[in-house]
Formats: C-alpha cells, structure tokens, sequence
C-alpha cells in the first residue's frame, strides 16, 4: 500500500473525527462541518480532509487557512437577537449574528431564529450541546409569544395545538402547547424547529405573523435582557441544562411512526418539559417563575416600545 494511503488510514482510524473536533472547537455544527469539508476548506497537517478523517493529539487542523485551536473553557452565551440579525456565522452575510455580538472568542448559533423573528438565541462553542438541543427527536422544548394580524379565534388555537399540514415541507407539526395571551397574542410551545414553521402555521389558518418572540428554550429563559444584548448563563441554568440533555442522543431521531409515535407518547403536555418528571420549572433561579405574570411583563410589546398589537 503506498505511503499516501497507510497515512490517511491512520488518520481514520485514531483520534477524533474531523466534523467533531470543528464543532468542540466552535468553529460551526457537525452538520456545516460537513459542507465545510465537502468545499475543500479543511486541511489536516497540509492534507485536504475528507468526511470520515480523524484528528489526533498535535496534529495541524486548518479551516479556510487559519489553524483551528480547541478552546477548553465551555462558553454559552444568551443573546436577545433583534429583528434584522441573520443567525449564520457565515462572514459573507453583512448581519451575520457573529459580526453583530462581537464576542471575543469564537462561538455560533445553536440552531435558528429567522431574520424577521427576535428574542432568546444560544451561542456556543460547545458543537455536542448544540447537537443534543436542537436534535428534533430530543423533543426539548422552545417558547414563543406571537403576535398576529387579527383576532385570535379559539378554532384557530386548536388547530395550532392539534398539527398543521404543511405542504410545501411535506410533514404535518406535532402537537403542541398554544395559550392565548392577547386579542391578537399568543404563546405556543414547540418541540421542533421546521423552517419557519410558527408563520407557515399561522398561514395555513389565514393568519399573518407581525411579532415573533422566543422567550425559552428548555430551562433558559429570555427573561429581561434588552435587545441586543446578551449573558453568559448561570450555574443554575447549566446544572439543569446538563440534566435534561444527559438522556438526549446525537443520533437520528428514533420516532418516525405515525404522529410522530404519537408525539412521543404527548411529551408536550402539561406532565412535564421534555417527560421528565425529577424537572420542576420553578426549582432553577427564579423561585417565583410565574408564566402569565412572565409573558405579560416582558412580551405584551412594553418592553420593546411598541404598542399592544406588538408594533
């Protein structure tokens, strides 16, 4: 076997896999690693990398000509990401989130929240917290207020709770939690992140999104940080974080049956977040949690300047 080929053997099969060891880095998700290696823009010790490549202790990583150094500190960050700010950490992008934070060390978003939306993002540098937050079939929840174009009808909330066929996706929303807030203002409670799925469901109903707020997700809470802004989480925070991801996979999502094996057998109901049943939502900082109290404090628009109707 020719020299070229006992080496790129060995570099499969010792040390980390190269998508890994870019995500633990902080440099993007496994998933972008992926694209990042397909482009040609990773080398290792001079060699482009392939998909499968494994890093081992001293070698030289490289991600589009600047070496890739593992950061030890675990950095999550929570940002109250305004409208107009585009979650990518892709540099091309003029409002990329990362130009916007400015944070001195490197982190990227944990998942999505459209251009157009605002309120709690997580950044990170910790690719393996990213994987098991946002991983569908880990059904950890996510929290919205929204508000919509006209008045909020009950038809309209059971239909949101119940699923909505959306065809240009090719998949129909679990089930989920919806309460009324407002006339025209809702809360709803999510256990997946479809492309710009709380608008296409409000759509399918004949309804228009003018304000999109996410104020949770699993126990971390949005809370009153001005917009733009943004905090390290706290230690109580991270010790429930690592409790509730201990039993979340990286794999694949195992439900794929009918609704989604019955929605997890109802995850998403009032029992408790993500079928836990040691989680209590007022054991972690804020002792005196109220969610109605919390929604109308800081989501009703007061908050952000605007008037009810969330202008």
């Amino acid at each position: 076997m020719p020299s070229g080929e006992k080496e790129q053997n060995m570099i499969r099969q010792e040390g980390v896999r190269i998508n890994k060891f870019l995500s633990e880095a902080g440099i993007c998700s496994r998933r972008e690693a992926d694209r990042q290696i397909a482009a040609g823009l990773v080398t290792i010790d001079g060699r482009t990398a392939e998909a499968g490549d494994k890093v081992s202790r001293g070698q030289e990583v490289l991600f589009d000509g600047r070496p890739v150094v593992k950061e030890e500190e675990e950095i999550i960050l929570v940002l109250n990401k305004p409208k107009g700010i585009v979650c990518t950490a892709e540099r091309r992008e003029k409002n990329n989130v990362i130009d916007f934070l400015h944070y001195p060390k490197r982190v990227y978003p944990v998942g999505r929240l459209d251009k157009d939306s605002e309120g709690l993002l997580l950044l990170t540098n910790n690719g393996d917290i990213v994987n098991r937050m946002m991983r569908a079939g880990n059904y950890h929840e996510k929290e919205y207020i929204v508000t919509v174009n006209r008045p909020v009808s009950d038809a309209f909330l059971r239909g949101l709770a119940g699923g909505v066929p959306l065809a240009e996706l090719g998949v129909t929303t679990r089930r989920c939690k919806v309460e009324r807030t407002g006339k025209k203002q809702f809360r709803i409670v999510l256990t997946q992140g479809l492309n710009r799925q709380i608008r296409r469901m409000c759509e399918y109903f004949g309804y228009r999104v003018e304000n999109l707020v996410r104020v949770r997700i699993m126990n971390i809470e949005l809370g009153d940080l001005a917009a733009g802004e943004h905090r390290r989480i706290t230690d109580g925070e991270y010790r429930v974080l690592k409790k509730l991801l201990a039993d979340s996979g990286n794999g694949p999502a195992a439900c794929r049956g009918p609704r989604d094996a019955e929605d997890k057998k109802k995850s998403v109901d009032d029992r408790n977040l993500c079928g836990r049943k040691s989680y209590d939502r007022k054991s972690y900082d804020r002792k005196s949690y109220d969610r109605k109290s919390y929604a109308g404090k800081f989501y009703a628009g007061k908050s952000y300047g605007r008037d009810a109707s969330g202008r």
